[in-house]
Parts: structure tokens; sequence; C-alpha cells
């Protein structure tokens, strides 16, 4: 089953889950977009939750859950700003084109903004902004929605300089992404970043989508490595570290007080 975390281990989202919104962002994408969430997706979109993690198989539907998300943040939020980050320009256009399809299906879309590229405008005067992998572009923000795209590839410069964002809006962060490794802030977050995140994760072989005999072709061409990293959600270890990260932290006895600190 996919995995949940919700606050504390053991504790799922249905346990925890706020009271849903008059119009939750589920029965949105059902009703006023004839989108039909699968069941996990569906669970998230109603969660309400202000601090998401999803590291979910490729081709599962991260992309497609967050610009759901995004639409009905926007649409049912008089000037809401909802910001939308990846490691590149393609990426940030392709979930902006996503959320437009969206918009336009429920006659909210005006425009783009005039400033930024990409970007869409809603008639009640809520805006959308793409923002590529850079963080001297990602300043002087204020956002009630932030989307970060691929996120293990995202920079740590950009996802510290993004972080802020949401200081004074009591905004909702999001992290989408497959693993790239044990390192970067979405690797960090997941493992160590404590008790507000909800951590979702959905393997391939949870996917309704994808056809088992596609994962045994995937599994033989891009070996063992690969297949755990983009279909099974493991964070695997590059090869490149002089000692596994695993290792190195089990040598570690905090009852020993390090020299110089005493």
């Amino acid at each position: 089953m996919p995995v949940w975390t919700y606050g504390g281990k053991g504790e799922t989202a249905r346990e925890k889950r706020p009271a849903p919104l008059v119009l939750d962002a589920g029965e949105f994408a059902r009703v006023r977009l004839g989108v039909e969430p699968d069941p996990t997706q569906m669970e998230l979109l109603q969660s309400g939750a202000q601090r998401v993690m999803l590291n979910c198989s490729r081709q599962w539907g991260k992309s497609t859950v967050a610009a759901l998300m995004a639409t009905h943040h926007a649409a049912t939020r008089n000037d809401a700003l909802v910001i939308v980050a990846s490691a590149s320009k393609r990426q940030s256009n392709e979930l902006l084109d996503k959320i437009e399809r969206y918009l336009k299906k429920i006659d909210m879309f005006v425009g783009g903004d005039g400033v930024n590229v990409p970007s869409a405008v809603l008639k009640n005067g809520s805006r959308i902004v793409g923002l590529p992998g850079r963080d001297d572009t990602s300043r002087g923000f204020a956002a009630s929605l932030l989307l970060i795209d691929e996120a293990a590839r995202v920079t740590d410069a950009m996802y510290k300089s993004l972080r802020p964002m949401v200081a004074t809006t009591g905004g909702t962060i999001w992290l989408m992404s497959t693993p790239n490794g044990k390192q970067g802030f979405f690797y960090e977050e997941w493992e160590y970043g404590g008790d507000e995140w909800t951590r979702v994760s959905v393997a391939a072989t949870e996917c309704p989508r994808i056809r088992k005999e596609f994962l045994e072709e995937e599994r033989g061409s891009l070996g063992p490595e690969w297949f755990r990293q983009e279909y099974m959600c493991e964070f695997v270890s590059r090869g490149t570290e002089a000692f596994d990260r695993e290792l190195v932290e089990a040598m570690v006895d905090e009852r020993v007080t390090p020299l110089g600190l005493v």
C-alpha cells in the first residue's frame, strides 16, 4: 500500500486530517475539472496538510496532483499567489501549461501577468508564477502556496531562498520528486525534517496506471539501483562517496562529548 507518514510515525493522514474545506481540492478536481484522482491522490488533496513531501515513482502523477492543488488554491481565493518552482524553466513551463488547461476548463484564465514567464492571472486576481532553478530569480514574492517540482534536483540554495516566501502568509509548501541519491534538502527533509511534514511515498508497483510488464522491462534495462530510485522511491547511494552515509552515521555515539566542547 502507499506509505503515509502524517505527524509522528504510525499516524495516517486520515487519523489526523484537519476539518476539510467547504470546497476541498479533491472534490473540486472531480466535480469542476472532471478529473478523477486515484485514492492516494484524493487523500492528499483532501488532507489540508501545510507541509507535504511526495516521494513517488516516475509517472505516478506528481505534476498532475500539484496542478490540481494549484488550480483549486488560486481559483477559490482572491488575490492569492501560487509559486511553482523547479530545476529548469522547461519543467516550470510544463506544470504551468497543465494548470492553464485546468483554469480554462472553469473559465478562470485571463492570461499572463506581463512580467513573469511563465505565469497565469485569474479573474479573481490570483496569480500563478513559474520560476526556474536559480536562487537569484526567486526573491521578492509572498506566496500562499509554494510548489517545488523535481525537488531532489533543485539546489539547496534555491530551496533556502524559496522558503521565506510563506513567512508572512502562513502558506503551504509541497515538495515533489523522485529520489536523487542521499544528498540535498529533499533527502534531508525526508529523513530528518521532523513531524511537521506529511510524507507520501508511492512505488510504481502501487500505481494502477503502470503495467507490471513495463516495470519488468525497466528493471532489466536500467539495472537494480536505477530501478529502485526511479520506480521504488528509494534513496540509493550514488557510489561516489568514500564511505556510505549510513555506515558513518552508525559509527556516531551521541554519548561521547566531542573534543573541544567540554
